[in-house]
């Protein structure tokens, strides 16, 4: 029989372990010094934010790695089965040895950050503003198990294009926010978090920031998220960009006819997916707490969750996961993760969608003029479905570049953003 525990603290091997899941090497005023916490609720004024990891945190990240307790491989499995064990120690050491978090810490420094409260809820974004006097306002929105490190290649081209002959190329004001739950908006303190909440709270952000007209752009999670926000603000959002759009079938057999090879390919990657790539879905979607544990615990369990991802997510024809020179990004995605300590809350959201009865409810098609941005070699979208259900005005298909768009193919993503608020938007 379990009885009721009262105390407080209680001893741990390297620490002072509270009821609150912090110890000596993991405390309140670390936690204080990396993020906002519940403290901060009631505060929704925007301040000035930096990223300023404790060297204590750096520290503790590289002791955990060198006494990472590896587990055995079956020969010959390579990535069937999961992440590599010998690419996984390279990957490890690396990131332990070699690996300076303060030059990329300093990188997205570089960048104006702010914090708010809204709804309750830590949101951190970057507002990054053109000084072209006709600049769009943009939000730029990312998905799991992405970060705003996804977009910081595009930053520079977004907000200040160089001029294509003797005309300047549209220039962004640039919201760039970690989605609540994600890096340093969070970790949350309470449930319901769903997409259409943190679309409520994303719109309001424009709001809070003076923006009464802007365009939207997400991948994956983001994706869900943008196409919601123009159903909640129609008459703001100038228009959607999406890429690693899901477009699903609405059970109608007359939907399924005609579909092209190129669609029935799509099909069948999906269904591929779901029979044997989903697994993460699954347990994030039902038990994100017990997966938290050992993801907050082990950098070398967080790792393997994460670039599992960039492996299999990615072009194949690039081996993005495996090149080198991507190997600092990632790394750069995989510790904002880590030092916030959002790998439960980021899986939360997972739980909340699936568990959300209007998730996948139908609903009203949008109004708001939508550019759809499609992989080849990773997206499922399919044109038809994707015009059943949003104002689809602009469509592009690309044969290099995976889920991953704007951090494999910064240059193209660009381009297609800026061609899509040039010409079809409102």
């Amino acid at each position: 029989m379990l009885m009721a525990f009262k105390p407080r603290r209680f001893p741990v091997t390297d620490g002072t372990l509270d009821r609150d899941g912090r110890t000596d090497m993991s405390s309140r005023t670390a936690e204080k010094a990396i993020l906002l916490t519940d403290d901060d609720s009631n505060d929704v004024a925007i301040r000035p934010f930096r990223i300023e990891i404790p060297q204590a945190e750096i520290d503790d990240l590289r002791y955990r790695l060198r006494r990472t307790r590896w587990p055995r491989e079956l020969p010959g499995v390579g990535w069937k089965r999961g992440v590599p064990l010998g690419y996984l120690i390279e990957l490890s050491e690396y990131w332990r040895t070699s690996y300076e978090w303060r030059a990329h810490e300093a990188s997205i420094n570089r960048f104006a950050q702010y914090t708010t409260v809204i709804d309750g809820a830590p949101v951190h974004f970057l507002h990054v503003r053109s000084l072209a006097p006709d600049a769009t306002p943009l939000m730029l929105i990312h998905g799991w198990p992405g970060s705003i490190v996804e977009f910081l290649d595009t930053i520079g081209p977004l907000t200040d294009p160089p001029a294509d002959g003797s005309k300047r190329r549209r220039a962004f004001h640039l919201v760039i926010p970690s989605i609540p739950g994600h890096g340093f908006s969070g970790p949350l303190t309470e449930p319901g978090w769903t997409h259409g909440r943190i679309a409520k709270a994303f719109t309001e952000l424009m709001t809070r920031l003076g923006y009464e007209r802007y365009g939207v752009q997400g991948g994956d999670a983001g994706a869900f998220i943008a196409a919601e926000m123009a159903r909640l603000d129609p008459a703001r959002v100038l228009g959607v960009h999406v890429n690693a759009l899901l477009t699903l079938p609405g059970g109608d057999p007359a939907e399924m006819a005609g579909l092209t090879v190129a669609e029935r390919e799509r099909i069948a990657r999906h269904q591929r997916f779901r029979e044997d790539m989903a697994g993460y879905l699954h347990i994030q979607g039902t038990r994100p707490q017990t997966l938290a544990y050992g993801l907050t615990d082990s950098p070398a369990g967080q790792l393997p969750w994460i670039v599992e991802k960039f492996k299999e997510w990615s072009d194949p024809a690039t081996r993005f996961a495996e090149n080198v020179a991507h190997t600092d990004r990632i790394l750069t995605n995989v510790s904002l993760y880590w030092f916030t300590r959002t790998a439960g809350s980021s899986a939360d959201r997972y739980y909340e969608a699936l568990h959300d009865p209007t998730a996948w409810a139908p609903k009203p098609r949008s109004a708001v003029p939508m550019g759809v941005l499609v992989s080849l070699t990773q997206d499922v979208a399919i044109r038809r479905f994707a015009e059943r259900d949003h104002n689809v005005v602009h469509w592009s298909e690309f044969e290099r570049g995976g889920h991953f768009f704007a951090l494999e193919q910064p240059e193209q993503f660009v381009a297609d953003v800026r061609m899509f608020f040039s010409t079809s938007t409102r």
